[in-house]
Order: structure tokens, then sequence, then C-alpha cells
């Protein structure tokens, strides 16, 4: 098995989940760790997967006109989380859907993008005793 990889079920896809996520609800927390602003919930009605912490990438069109300059962010993004989750949420088994928004006007190098992964992954990790 691949160590470092991303596989399916730690992406988040349902619509249902989005939702919940984006709405401003009593159980979501969110951070900013600039130039990346983390939301998170627990979802223990989750059926597949319960125990794996499922992420979503976010760079606003608003914010980067380009579809280039959004499709790098959103790799850098993705390989700074790919890299560092193990390390900081191995221990984390529990429900967790985030979404990872990029909040900056301008593209930024894989260093301030890789900093800011980590702050949020340190402040979800953080946030949760090992029960939702």
């Amino acid at each position: 098995m691949k160590q470092f990889g991303l596989s399916k079920p730690e992406k988040l896809c349902s619509k249902i989940a989005i939702d919940a996520l984006f709405r401003r609800a009593d159980d979501t927390h969110a951070t900013l760790a600039y130039p990346l602003r983390a939301v998170w919930r627990c979802n223990p009605a989750r059926k597949a997967h319960p125990e794996t912490p499922k992420f979503l990438i976010s760079v606003p069109k608003r914010k980067l006109r380009h579809a280039v300059d959004r499709v790098l962010m959103r790799r850098r993004i993705r390989e700074a989380y790919r890299l560092s989750r193990r390390e900081i949420l191995g221990d984390l088994h529990l429900p967790v859907d985030m979404v990872l928004v990029y909040v900056a006007d301008t593209v930024l190098p894989y260093s301030q993008i890789e900093r800011a992964t980590r702050r949020c992954l340190q402040k979800i990790s953080e946030k949760y005793s090992p029960s939702c």
C-alpha cells in the first residue's frame, strides 16, 4: 500500500456533506492560516469509511481569475496535504470532513502553502479528542 498516496475514500465528494460544511452551523469550526482557511466538522452520520478524515480543496475564481493559476494552487495545496496528513492527523481516526479554501489574491510559493496547511491540520488535530 502506498504510504503517501491519496485514495478515493479520503476525498470529500458528498454534496450533502459539502453543503453542511459551508452552512454556518454550531458544529462547524473554522480557522485562518493565511493563505488558507480551513473549515471542518465531525460527521458521525457517515457510513462509508467512518474512520478516515475527508478533505476538499477550493480555489475560488473570484480570487484567481486564470484557470491555470487555480489548478496550480490546487495542486500545491493537495501536495502539502498529502505529505503532512500522516504526520499531523495520523492518530485521528474520526469522521472529520474538511475543506481548505485558498483566500489569497496571487499565486504563492509552495513553502507558504505547506506552512499554512500544517497550521490548519494542527488546529484540527488539537480540536478533537478521541471522540467527536
